[in-house]
C-alpha cells in the first residue's frame, strides 16, 4: 500500500468490483482502448492485477480517495507482459480513472507515487509509459511526471487492427535520477 496526500494505492477489494466494471464499460473512459470490457473481463483484470501484487508487491493498484473512500480507478507499475510488444519486459507506469475523477490531478499524484516507488524501493533504472497517439490527456500526465518522449520507441500495437486510429502508440520514459 502507498499513501499520498489524497490517495491510497492498494490491492483491489471486493467493493471495487462494481465501480471498476462500470468504469471499464464506459465508452468515454475506454475511448483510447480497442473496446470496453464486460463484467467478466473486468473481473479477470482484477484477478490478474491482484495476483501480480500478491506475488511481487507491485502492480496496478486500486486508487481510493482518502477523504471519503471513493474508488477512483487504478494506477501503478507493471512489467509489460505482452510478448508481441517491442517494449516487452520493460517496466511501465500507468493509470485509468473513472470519468468523475478526471481533471483533478489524481493520475499525476498516483503516477508520481508509483514512479517514486519504482525508482526508490524497487531500484529501477528506467520506467516508461505508453498510450495511443490519440490519448492527449494521458500524454499530458506523462509530461507532468517529467517523462520525456522516446519517439524511437513508438510502435503500432499488434492487438489493434490496421487503420484503427488508436493503433499507433507513443512512448515516454523517465530514468532514475
Amino acid at each position: 500500500m502507498i499513501e499520498t496526500e489524497r490517495l491510497i494505492l492498494r490491492a483491489f477489494i471486493e467493493a471495487d468490483r462494481e465501480p471498476w466494471a462500470e468504469m471499464n464499460a464506459d465508452p468515454e473512459v475506454m475511448r483510447h482502448f480497442p473496446a470496453t470490457l464486460s463484467r467478466a473481463e473486468a473481473d479477470a483484470v482484477i484477478e490478474r492485477v491482484n495476483g501480480k501484487i500478491a506475488a511481487t508487491g507491485v502492480g496496478f493498484w486500486a486508487l481510493e480517495r482518502k477523504a471519503d473512500g471513493l474508488f477512483l480507478g487504478f494506477a501503478g507499475l507493471n512489467c509489460i507482459g505482452h510478448e508481441n510488444l517491442p517494449i516487452f519486459g520493460l517496466w511501465e507506469v500507468g493509470w485509468r480513472l473513472r470519468r468523475e475523477a478526471w481533471g483533478q490531478g489524481y493520475a499525476s499524484e498516483a503516477g508520481a507515487a508509483a514512479l517514486a516507488h519504482g525508482f526508490g524501493p524497487m531500484g529501477l533504472a528506467r520506467i516508461l509509459a505508453y498510450t495511443a497517439v490519440t490519448n492527449t490527456p494521458s500524454e499530458a500526465v506523462m509530461k507532468r511526471l517529467g517523462m520525456m518522449r522516446a519517439a524511437e520507441m513508438d510502435f503500432d500495437h499488434p492487438l489493434v487492427p490496421e487503420g484503427n486510429p488508436i493503433r499507433r502508440h507513443i512512448v515516454y520514459v523517465k530514468d532514475a535520477a
